[in-house]
C-alpha cells in the first residue's frame, strides 16, 4: 500500500477517535457549519469548492468550527464536509433539507442555490419558493440557527444563466421579506467576474474564484458566529518566488523589545506526504510559543497537490527558507545560534533533511521532529525512484554529530515504525549527538490532528517540547513552566519514557 493511501486511512481512523473521545471528555461546542448547494458548493474534478478557502479564512481568524455535511470537498488542508450536490435544483435540494438537517443541525448553514435551471423555464419564482421552504423547515426545526443566504455568483454560459439578475433581486428582497434576525444575505456575487473566476465551462470557480466567494462568505459569517476562540495576527512575508509561485513565511513575534543576545526561533514545517498541508497547521504552536518569547515561524513550501512538485522541491524550498531566516535574523530579532527546525510527518522529514543532507548550509540548532518519516529510502514512487528517494533520506546521511534532538512516534504508527525511530536515534548517538525519544501508548499516524480541539496527547506533546526547549536554552524555567502548567497531562495516553 502507498504512503498516500496509508496517510489517508490513518488520518481518517484518527480523526473518527478523536471525536469520540471528545464527545466523551465533554469538549465545549465548536460551531458547525452545513453548505447547501449544487456543485459549486461541493466541488469537483478541476474546478474548486469555496468551503476549502473558507475553512482556511475561519481557521486563520482563529475561529473553533467545524464543516458538516454528507459529501466532502478535498483539498490541501484535508477533507472539507458539505451538503453540495452537483447538477441538482434548489427545488431538490427543497425536497432534501428536512432529512438532512436532522442528520447534521448546524449551527449555521449557507445556502447558495440557483443554477441548473434554464432561462426559458423562467426559473426565477420557483427557486425562490424552494429557498424560502429550506430556511422556513431548518427555522421549525432549529428556531436558533443562523442560515445566510447567497445572492449567486454569475456565469458566462448565456442565455442559459441570464435569469441570475434578476433571481438575486428577488433573494434580497425574500431575506427582507421574512424579516428574521437570524437569516441574512451574503452578496457572494458581488465582484465575482466569470471571465476571471471560472474554469474553461464559464459557471464553476477557478482557485481565485473560490477565495473570492470565501472572502464574501467571511464578511457574512463574521456577523453571526460567536468571537475567535483565538485571534492569530501573524506577520506575513514572501521568501523565495519560482515562476509565478510566491512561498511565504508566517511569522509570529513575541511582543515587546527583543533581547540584546535575539529572540530563540523556531521554522515550523507541516506534514502532509509531501502532497498536501498547510502551515495552518502550526499556527495554535506559533501562537503559544509566540507568546513565550520565541519568534515562532510557520512555512509555506510546494507540495504535489498544488504545484505539481516532488519532494525534492520541497526540500529546496525548506533550505531557502532557513537560509531567509538566518539572513533576515537581526531585522527579526532573532538570536541565530538559537534557530530550531520543527516538523510532522513529511513537515518532520523536511526538518531532519536540513541538519542532514548534502547541499544545505544552513543548519538548525535544534531539532523538533513529530513523528517525521527519517527513512524515505522505500519511497521510491513518491521520490521519482529509489535513487532519489535514498539521496533524500535523513537516516542514510547521519554523517555527523547532529544538533540535539526530541523525537515523538506513536507506537501504532503504520509510517514511522518504532524500530525506525530507534535506529535513528542509535545514528545519532554513534556520532555524539542527542536524541531524546518518546513512544506514545496507543499513538498512531498523526500524534495530533491541527483540524480538531486539542486533546490530552496533544497537551502531552506541548508539556514535552517546553521541557526540551528549556533544557537547551530556548525558553527560560518560568516561560516553560508557564506553558507545562497550561497542558494536560498524565492518563492512558500520556507517553513512555525511552
Amino acid at each position: 500500500m502507498s504512503y498516500a493511501k496509508i496517510f489517508r486511512r490513518t488520518v481518517i481512523t484518527f480523526m473518527f477517535v478523536m471525536l469520540a473521545a471528545a464527545a466523551r471528555a465533554g469538549t465545549p461546542t465548536r460551531t458547525t457549519i452545513m453548505a447547501v448547494g449544487d456543485s459549486i458548493t461541493q466541488g469537483g474534478e478541476g474546478f474548486e469548492s469555496y468551503t476549502a478557502p473558507l475553512w482556511s479564512m475561519l481557521y486563520a481568524a482563529g475561529y473553533a468550527f467545524d464543516f458538516i455535511g454528507p459529501n466532502s470537498f478535498t483539498c490541501r488542508t484535508g477533507s472539507i464536509a458539505n451538503c453540495g450536490y452537483g447538477g441538482r435544483t434548489a427545488e431538490y435540494l427543497d425536497s432534501k433539507i428536512d432529512s438532512l438537517y436532522a442528520l447534521y443541525p448546524a449551527d449555521v448553514v449557507l445556502l447558495h442555490a440557483g443554477h441548473n435551471h434554464f432561462a426559458e423555464e423562467d426559473p426565477v419564482e420557483g427557486i425562490v419558493a424552494a429557498q424560502r421552504s429550506i430556511i422556513l423547515k431548518i427555522m421549525a426545526r432549529n428556531p436558533a440557527a443562523k442560515i445566510i443566504v447567497a445572492q449567486v455568483i454569475p456565469a458566462g454560459k448565456l442565455p442559459k444563466y441570464s435569469y441570475i439578475p434578476e433571481l438575486n433581486d428577488r433573494l434580497a428582497a425574500m431575506v427582507e421579506d421574512l424579516g428574521s434576525d437570524n437569516v441574512t444575505l451574503a452578496h457572494i456575487a458581488e465582484g465575482f467576474d466569470w471571465r476571471r473566476h471560472t474554469v474553461a465551462d464559464k459557471v464553476h470557480p477557478n482557485r481565485a474564484g473560490a477565495e473570492a466567494m470565501a472572502a464574501r462568505w467571511m464578511e457574512a459569517l463574521r456577523r453571526v458566529l460567536p468571537p475567535p476562540a483565538e485571534e492569530y495576527a501573524p506577520d506575513i512575508e514572501c521568501y523565495k518566488q519560482t515562476g509565478d509561485t510566491r512561498l511565504r513565511l508566517h511569522i509570529f513575534r513575541p511582543e515587546g523589545p527583543a533581547p540584546r543576545r535575539g529572540h530563540p526561533a523556531i521554522l515550523y514545517l507541516f506534514g502532509g506526504g509531501w502532497h498536501s498541508g498547510s502551515p495552518l497547521q502550526f499556527y495554535r504552536e506559533c501562537a503559544a510559543y509566540a507568546a513565550a518569547g520565541i519568534v515562532a515561524v510557520t512555512a509555506e513550501y510546494r507540495i504535489g497537490m498544488v504545484h505539481g512538485t516532488t519532494p525534492a522541491q520541497s526540500v529546496e524550498d525548506v533550505r531557502d527558507a532557513m537560509a531567509w531566516l538566518r539572513a533576515n535574523a537581526e531585522r527579526l530579532g532573532i538570536d541565530p545560534g538559537r534557530i530550531a527546525a520543527a516538523g510532522s510527518s513529511a513537515g518532520g522529514h523536511l526538518a531532519a533533511a536540513l541538519a542532514t543532507l548534502p547541499g544545505i548550509p544552513e543548519r538548525p540548532d535544534l531539532l523538533l521532529l513529530y513523528y517525521p518519516v527519517v527513512d524515505t529510502s522505500d519511497r521510491g514512487r513518491s521520490f521519482g525512484g529509489a535513487s532519489r528517494a535514498r539521496a533524500l533520506s535523513p537516516m542514510h546521511h547521519i554523517e555527523g554529530k547532529l544538533p540535539p534532538a526530541l523525537f515523538l512516534v506513536g507506537d501504532s504508527d503504520p509510517i514511522v515504525p518504532v524500530a525506525t525511530a530507534e535506529r535513528f536515534r542509535g545514528l545519532v548517538r554513534q556520532y555524539g549527538g542527542e536524541c531524546e525519544l518518546h513512544v506514545f501508548k496507543g499513538g498512531v499516524h498523526p500524534l495530533f490532528n491541527y483540524r480538531l480541539a486539542p486533546d490530552r496527547m496533544y497537551y502531552d506533546i506541548q508539556r514535552l517540547t517546553a521541557g526540551f526547549l528549556r533544557r537547551h536554552g530556548f525558553l527560560t524555567r518560568r516561560e516553560a513552566k508557564k506553558l507545562q502548567n497550561g497542558a494536560r497531562t498524565g492518563g492512558p495516553n500520556g507517553p513512555m519514557q525511552q
